[in-house]
């Protein structure tokens, strides 16, 4: 396995200083909390070459689950089952065309499955070298295609304004840079369009309980651990403005579930 690698300033307001959060941090992996604007992140997380192949999500999720944690067995079979595309995510898919409307799609860190369908176009980006090729095949066959790519520096390649709608489901907790993937996301939509983003929740009450066994710790490749006040302030500092989804179960949600959205008068 690949060890620790060069360390990383705070991925929001880019600060050096950082203190370690020991109850959170295994040996070759250093957990820390920015001492500025207190975002909690892997300060040395592996590089992107490592994610194709050795610490590629479906690899960790599957080690993951299986050592245990803060969500029940059955949870984490139907969520595992979901992210190989064995079952839908039925509920928030089928809220997509009212978010983002017909027109084309960026499905960021898509995995292998296209979950978006005409009359919207979806386009992707993913990383995994296992999956990309799948998902490509399956939203050429809808009118889009998909890169092979990091999402921070595959999010530029499309033209400005382009997109409808962008999605980030469980993808911008493994992001190394997450400025450059928000202000590049920002470029690409048209004005008035939304992100819709879920990473899991730092600040649950379930990861205060169960500690380090809590399900949203993944390491190495889970790389920032937002709250509602991070993923806030991250989103301003990309010309984005927030709107929380689960606000009537946020403290005891492993998740966060939010909308980020263009304002029409911008750029």
């Amino acid at each position: 396995m690949s060890g620790p690698h060069a360390h990383r300033p705070c991925p929001n307001c880019a600060a050096d200083k950082a203190e370690r959060i020991e109850a959170y941090a295994p040996r070759d992996w250093d957990v820390v909390a920015c001492a500025d604007c207190g975002m909690v992140y892997l300060r040395n997380p592996p590089a992107y070459e490592a994610l194709h192949e050795e610490f590629a999500w479906e690899k960790t999720y599957a080690e993951k689950a299986e050592q245990g944690g803060s969500t029940p067995v059955s949870g984490w079979g139907r969520t595992l089952r979901t992210k190989l595309g064995l079952i839908g995510r039925n509920r928030v898919e089928g809220k997509f065309l009212g978010w983002f409307g017909a027109g084309p799609v960026l499905d960021i860190g898509c995995g292998e499955a296209a979950r978006v369908h005409a009359p919207m176009t979806p386009y992707g980006i993913e990383l995994s070298s296992a999956l990309w090729a799948r998902a490509d095949a399956a939203m050429q066959a809808q009118g889009g295609h998909c890169l092979h790519e990091a999402g921070a520096t595959g999010v530029w390649n499309f033209d400005e304004g382009f997109f409808n709608g962008i999605i980030m489901h469980s993808y911008l907790e493994h992001e190394v840079d997450v400025m450059g993937v928000l202000k590049g996301a920002q470029r690409a939509l048209k004005p008035g369009g939304k992100i819709y983003v879920r990473v899991p929740n730092y600040a649950s009450v379930n990861r205060r309980v169960v500690g380090r066994k809590w399900c949203g710790f993944r390491h190495p490749d889970h790389v920032n651990y937002f709250t509602l006040s991070s993923l806030r302030d991250s989103a301003a500092r990309a010309g984005l403005t927030l709107t929380l989804l689960n606000p009537w179960n946020l403290w005891f949600d492993d998740n966060i579930k939010v909308l980020l959205t263009k304002q029409p008068t911008q750029g």
